[in-house]
């Protein structure tokens, strides 16, 4: 399996950061997606602007603490974890991501592929935090 971690740190509550991140029925700020269909409390499938689904399973959820799940599609398998944690000065994601893809040269590159997809995910996360506590930061 390949992993890439990303940790960012937003000025705002972790409920703010939390609300966002695991609502799957208000997706607009991401721009990588067309559409999620929620199939139930527990699964989910996430469609990209080119129609490309992939499935998930939410495997772990404590309220402001930690979201989880599987995820497979037809190019690979893996997991996420997103820990949230309340600071001071407001509030640190770490998300990680491990994937196993299923043609051995993707293999090659699934790492760049990985953080990128994590950089463009923190970059609208952001902006839409940004949106909603009304104010620019860095």
């Amino acid at each position: 399996m390949k992993r890439s971690i990303v940790t960012a740190q937003f000025p705002c509550d972790c409920k703010t950061v939390w609300d966002i991140v695991t609502d799957n029925e208000n997706y607009s700020w991401r721009r990588d997606l067309s559409k999620i269909e929620i199939i139930d409390e527990h699964q989910f499938d996430e469609y990209t602007r080119d129609g490309f689904v992939t499935h998930f399973e939410i495997t772990a959820k404590e309220e402001y603490r930690e979201y989880g799940f599987v995820m497979e599609n037809k190019n690979m398998s893996g997991r996420w974890s997103g820990i949230f944690e309340s600071r001071d000065d407001g509030t640190q994601i770490t998300f990680t991501e491990e994937v196993q893809v299923n043609n051995p040269i993707m293999n090659l590159f699934v790492k760049g592929y990985l953080k990128k997809q994590q950089a463009n995910y923190i970059a609208d996360l952001r902006a839409a935090i940004e949106g909603e506590i009304g104010e620019h930061f860095d």
